[in-house]
């Protein structure tokens, strides 16, 4: 039986897609929540009940006028004013004209600006990650978790400001020496996804910034509120130093917003978190203009677990893995491959750890399970369920959508699929978990394989030989390749990303700071002569 604590209420929203239908028509304001008494806090954000939607130095917005909702009961929390055409295209000529003066600003410097920005996030951690809770739906922990990620990056960032720049290189002629130079690359366009509404901007706005770049944010429809309060923070930091607001543009929009960031020749570097599918079509219009894509797409990621897994590990990461953020990660565990002789006894165990999962309102302190971004995505839900019983599976745990208010599903655990079933090849935003014996190997390291995404994937086993081979160019081909963890939970000093259709791209930590600046190889001559490279005699 699921465990229900408390009473139910909190948030909506949709996704961070260049097209698709996202938005519904603006509620009456005698029905929104921030107007009701026990959401009082939101206005402590800076919040209200119309709220621009646009910032480049000051508040604006002469677009369509949204509603998000709190997909824990569907109800509407508040109203924000998106931005027009006409406001992107202002927006970007103040950023750029912004970026003369952060550009001179010494990377030192720039970081202690980032290291405020992190203090002021961290002094409403508690209010923010409620409103994550609130308008995205993930629980309270995991929203404060996200607000918290993006402090870490900050501290991140401020050491790395001091740290940035590349080798002096021997040269082959005398009297010379080669520098590697690293310069900001200008403008950075930054569309992020429902999923992780703070984080996301977070691994890329702290690191462009340190790096000499200004930012123009495009968050998701869905979580606009949250893109409006982030920003009404990292502004308020700009105008007590006295620089610039448009450092941190922000432009609220839908795809006519996103689709002018992605042709843009003034955005240096976009970088796009989202779909496989609307990713490629991001990197199609950018690489079109020879301009720069960072994209984090797509996962579907697999844990496998051995015969002499440590099966006390095993349950706990893979429940984690595949209900965690009611199976919204982009790294969510969505393929569970066991080896035969353990398959049935870990079956048995998630069954019984997944109806002790408590439901319920996503702040609630109690609370692990949350209810599914917008009713869209219980649609598809429900649509991957039938389709894998048509393939052959069996439904062992879950399958349905929850008799309450709000989008919540129960997490669903799918068995006796065929390792290259259509569906398991589908990545399906949902807490579905297809489960699969293997016997050796060789085989199931390339079944981790055969998808066409390469984000995630974890093994469970005590074979050192093995775990080698996982990590070697015949083991895992993600981008994230664990042992013995979940899937799921990157901490911020690794770079996140992955390969084939996951797009590549990679964020965070260790050298990701490269991607948002450009490179120049100096060759700088201190001596009377001039002998050219390779011996040429050119006389």
């Amino acid at each position: 039986m699921w465990r229900v604590p408390r009473q139910l209420c909190v948030h909506v929203a949709r996704g961070s897609q260049l097209s698709g239908p996202w938005s519904r028509p603006a509620a009456f304001m005698s029905t929104l929540l921030i107007n009701q008494a026990q959401y009082a806090w939101l206005k402590e954000l800076g919040l209200r009940e119309e709220n621009e939607g646009v910032y480049n130095g000051s508040w604006g917005g002469r677009g369509e006028v949204i509603t998000t909702y709190c997909p824990a009961n569907n109800e509407p929390i508040a109203r924000v004013r998106q931005a027009s055409v006409a406001d992107y295209e202002e927006t970007v000529k103040k950023a750029r004209e912004a970026w003369k003066v952060w550009a001179e600003v010494p990377a030192p410097k720039r970081g202690e600006i980032v290291r405020q920005i992190g203090d002021a996030l961290r002094e409403k951690i508690q209010i923010l990650g409620s409103l994550v809770s609130l308008e995205m739906g993930k629980i309270l922990v995991e929203g404060v978790g996200e607000v918290q990620e993006y402090v870490d990056v900050c501290d991140y960032a401020v050491g790395l400001s001091r740290m940035i720049g590349g080798p002096i290189l021997p040269s082959e002629r005398p009297g010379h020496v080669l520098i590697e130079q690293w310069n900001p690359v200008g403008l950075v366009g930054i569309i992020t996804a429902f999923n992780f509404p703070v984080a996301v901007y977070g691994w890329n706005n702290a690191i462009a910034m340190i790096c000499g770049n200004v930012c123009l944010w495009k968050g998701a429809p869905t979580t606009s509120l949250i893109s409006v309060a982030v920003t009404k923070i990292i502004a308020k930091v700009l105008e007590d130093n006295q620089l610039p607001g448009a450092i941190c543009s922000l432009t609220c929009g839908g795809a006519d917003i996103g689709t002018a960031m992605a042709k843009d020749e003034r955005v240096n570097l976009l970088s796009f978190t989202g779909s496989t599918q609307v990713g490629k079509q991001v990197a199609l219009m950018v690489q079109e203009r020879f301009g720069r894509s960072l994209l984090e797409l797509g996962g579907n990621n697999a844990i496998i677990a051995f015969e002499d897994a440590d099966l006390s590990l095993v349950v706990p990461s893979a429940l984690f893995a595949a209900v965690g953020t009611a199976g919204q990660r982009c790294t969510t565990a969505r393929r569970l491959f066991l080896h035969e002789s353990i398959h049935d006894e870990v079956v048995n165990r998630l069954k019984k750890a997944y109806a002790q999962i408590r439901v319920g309102n996503p702040w609630g302190s109690d609370v692990l399970y949350g209810p599914l971004h917008t009713k869209q995505a219980v649609n598809m839900f429900l649509g991957a369920v039938e389709e894998a019983k048509k393939e052959g599976g069996t439904v062992v745990y879950g399958g349905k959508v929850m008799d309450r208010p709000g989008n919540y599903v129960e997490p669903t655990i799918v068995t006796g699929l065929a390792h290259d079933a259509s569906i398991a090849h589908t990545e399906t935003f949902a807490p579905i978990l297809y489960v699969f014996k293997f016997k050796n190997e060789e085989e199931v390291f390339a079944w981790n394989n055969e998808v066409k995404q390469g984000l995630s994937s974890s093994i469970f086993t005590k074979d050192l030989g093995r775990i080698f081979r996982w990590l070697g160019p015949k083991g895992s081909d993600c981008g994230i390749v664990n042992v013995n963890i979940p899937t799921s939970g990157a901490e911020i000093g690794g770079a996140f990303g992955g390969e084939k259709h996951t797009g590549g791209g990679r964020e965070s930590g260790s050298d990701a700071w490269k991607q948002y600046m450009r490179r120049s190889t100096c060759t700088i001559n201190y001596s009377k002569d001039l002998p050219l490279a390779q011996g040429i005699k050119f006389q």
